[in-house]
């Protein structure tokens, strides 16, 4: 809470020294106003060490608009879904697993000219991430699946860096820390049909991080970047029949290229 707190107050106050009126920048160092839209490859691993993984390539579509001001304060809104047919290794194997990925952010920031040929401009925000896989059938060992999703609420803090690369191009690396606000996760555990309530695990503890490596020319953008998160164990919460269950600790790693167009 004292996370969410900080970072509204933050967001009021730099969003507050913008001016009504918004104008395109010119300088390509600077943060581009406008909408952009774009696809991405990645290869995704999830795993609860010990217990289980989940692992393959996934296809994703983004989205974002931003606003800049004359005074090179920003504001950002990001949209990303992405989906997997992923191989699940654990109590036996299951090939074909759906897995849903999806993401909003806002962020708000400010430029910096650091001289003609560079420009750092920092952001903070708040992200929510949702993410839902189908594991219902069974295993290569016979082990009954049943279907999860989980919630992720998080801060995120970065730095976006622009470098001169020639006449036309930019090259503009992010690095990102976030900070992991809270989350639950979601397992309908009534789907084996052993006699299990479904159960909903509160997660406390855990952070992630980003990086990406754009390269920038007029309308289109693209690039490498990597996405992170490791979280501790949740609460435990009764299931029936005299158990309890809990999300075990889990780390998730994505990397992929991406390519956007910006208007």
């Amino acid at each position: 809470m004292k996370k969410l707190v900080l970072t509204a107050v933050l967001l009021a106050a730099i969003s507050g020294t913008a001016p009504a009126q918004e104008t395109a920048p010119s300088d390509p160092l600077l943060t581009r106003r406008g909408w952009e839209v774009g696809g991405q490859i990645s290869n995704y691993q999830y795993e609860e060490p010990g217990f289980m993984n989940l692992k393959g390539n996934r296809l994703g579509a983004v989205g974002a608009y931003t606003f800049a001001s004359p005074n090179r304060v920003y504001g950002r809104i990001d949209l990303r879904s992405s989906y997997g047919s992923l191989k699940y290794e654990g109590s036996g194997t299951l090939d074909n697993v759906p897995d849903w990925i999806f993401e909003a952010r806002a962020v708000v920031g400010r430029d910096y000219l650091t001289g003609d040929r560079a420009a750092l401009s920092p952001y903070i925000g708040l992200g929510y991430r949702y993410l839902y896989n189908d594991l219902r059938g069974y295993t290569s060992t016979g082990a009954i699946g049943y279907q999860r999703a989980s919630q992720y609420l998080y801060v995120p803090v970065g730095l976006t860096a622009r470098f001169r690369a020639g006449e036309r191009w930019m090259v503009a690396p992010t690095v990102e820390y976030d900070a992991f606000l809270g989350g639950r996760q979601y397992s309908q555990l009534s789907d084996t049909g052993i006699g299990y309530s479904d159960a909903i695990n509160k997660q406390k503890h855990g952070y992630g991080y980003r990086a990406y490596l754009m390269l920038e020319s007029g309308h289109w953008a693209f690039g490498p970047w990597l996405h992170y998160w490791n979280i501790e164990d949740s609460d435990v919460v009764p299931i029936g029949l005299g158990k309890s269950a809990y999300e075990p600790a889990n780390w998730t790693r994505e990397y992929g290229v991406e390519l956007r167009y910006r208007f």
